[in-house]
């Protein structure tokens, strides 16, 4: 019968390839064998000991926390007025320059109250730890000065001498708010 269709009993269905199903093995599940008192205190200790390693970092990173905050703090005071200390330093150069060019006439009671004015000035600055930079006849030191030109070394003045201070420099406690700025000898 070709070109008709074949009849199936319903014996003879095909099934659908979903139900069949190969049928594995059974996979041996070994039981977890219960661990002996011994194998437990091990354990236990090994968790212990990690513990308290983790506790001790933990512990050290926690003082190294506050050291580096104390010291944060600490310079925080020390240095938060480094700001207006450098402001009055320029306030202070004004009064000097406004004092060597005043004329020899000035009424000698308004170049005292200017002066003390200055010196007031001065006074706070340095009640506060800031001070000037000792530069004149020292060693040339580029942490806390600025060679603003050299000159030819002489007897009175031996190679990297500072021989004239052209501004002053102040440092606050340790820190250099500004450098000096010098005339020095030239290093041979």
């Amino acid at each position: 019968m070709r070109g008709s269709p074949a009849i199936m009993s319903s014996d003879e269905e095909e099934a659908p390839a979903e139900d069949i199903v190969e049928e594995e093995p059974p996979v041996e599940v070994e039981e977890p064998r219960e661990l002996t008192i011994e194998e437990q205190l091990e354990a236990a200790n090994s968790r212990a000991e990690a513990a308290e390693k983790e506790i001790a970092y933990r512990d050290a990173d926690n003082v190294n926390l506050r050291k580096r905050h104390a010291t944060e703090r600490t310079d925080l005071i020390r240095y938060g007025s480094q700001g207006l200390a450098r402001r009055l330093i320029s306030l202070l150069d004004d009064f000097d320059r406004a004092i060597s060019a005043m004329p020899d006439t000035t009424d000698d009671s308004i170049m005292e109250g200017i002066n003390m004015i200055r010196n007031n000035l001065e006074k706070s600055l340095i009640a506060d730890g800031a001070k000037q930079i000792e530069a004149s006849g020292q060693r040339f030191d580029p942490k806390k000065m600025e060679a603003i030109t050299t000159i030819p070394p002489s007897e009175e003045y031996p190679p990297n001498t500072v021989v004239q201070v052209l501004e002053p420099g102040w440092m606050l406690h340790d820190r250099v708010l500004r450098p000096a700025r010098v005339i020095v000898t030239a290093v041979e």
